[in-house]
């Protein structure tokens, strides 16, 4: 999709040096200007370089600054109309506020989340699901959960798959990968030990590896073959970090539909047996 210039600036700017971000943070408070100004006039009035905005957009994906251009024109008729800033919620709020905010943060999430991945490597990552004779996902804390509910769809349509809690069992699984198996790691900060020492073990065994992270430079993205990226905005208190647990759930989503329709009526006859087997377990009780 041709939008997301804007949003690309705003969640890379903690991890820009100066020069880049003056340019950056002049993007985001003049939108309007910036689509009519040429790389070297942007450059004068953001007390920047030609050098460094090029800099910058080959840093958020971009072939340049006329493809920044043509983004951010899309931002213009597209986020406008819409909440565009993650609201904090306070101890004083009702609940009609509550549910309005974390509503809003949601929806918000999985917005950016969709402008922020990249076509191509969802599909690289449906080819290596697909294809793979074993699937291992690791995550640790709330990302847990998050592999546990894709173990649990992959193993509804005939994929061999684990999601171990235990993270030194995660690290024995990850051994016994092979180049035809995946590795799946889930990590809203790109930063968790466990996760990253996993998925640097399955490469030694020639797996192919994916992450799940948060948009930007992190230690995960950087180990990983591919990486699927979710919006990385989030309030400081984090509530059970609520906003990025439900687009990584959408994450898991889209790959498992997406693999589950290469094979659409295998996968269908998969799904009808798994159901009419626990709905004869649930009779039987």
């Amino acid at each position: 999709m041709m939008n997301g210039g804007l949003l690309r600036l705003r969640q890379a700017l903690s991890a820009i040096n100066p020069a880049e971000r003056n340019a950056a943070t002049f993007i985001l408070e003049n939108p309007r200007e910036v689509v009519t100004l040429s790389v070297k006039e942007l450059a004068e009035k953001s007390d920047s370089s030609q050098a460094a905005i090029i800099r910058l957009c080959k840093k958020i994906g971009l072939d340049g600054y006329k493809e920044l251009k043509l983004r951010i024109a899309g931002d213009m008729t597209s986020f406008e109309k819409e909440q565009e800033e993650y609201h904090e919620f306070k101890d004083n709020d009702d609940i009609p506020t509550f549910m309005k905010t974390i509503t809003e943060n949601n929806v918000l999430s999985l917005r950016d989340t969709l402008h922020l991945l990249d076509k191509d490597e969802v599909e690289a990552a449906v080819h290596y699901l697909h294809t793979s004779n074993r699937i291992d996902f690791y995550g640790v804390g709330a990302s847990q959960l998050i592999a546990q509910d894709a173990q649990q769809k992959f193993m509804r349509i005939n994929k061999l798959c684990t999601a171990y809690a235990d993270t030194h069992i995660q690290l024995t699984s990850a051994a016994t990968l092979t180049n035809t198996d995946v590795a799946v790691g889930i990590s809203y900060s790109g930063e968790t030990s466990h996760t990253l020492a996993a998925i640097r073990q399955a490469k030694e065994t020639g797996a192919k590896t994916i992450a799940i992270t948060k948009y930007g430079s992190n230690s995960l993205k950087e180990l990983a073959d591919i990486t699927l990226c979710i919006s990385s905005m989030e309030s400081s208190i984090r509530s059970a970090a609520t906003s990025s647990r439900i687009s990584q759930l959408n994450v898991i989503d889209i790959l498992f539909t997406a693999v589950a329709a290469r094979d659409f009526d295998q996968s269908v006859a998969y799904l009808k047996r798994s159901r009419e087997a626990v709905q004869k377990a649930y009779r039987s009780e």
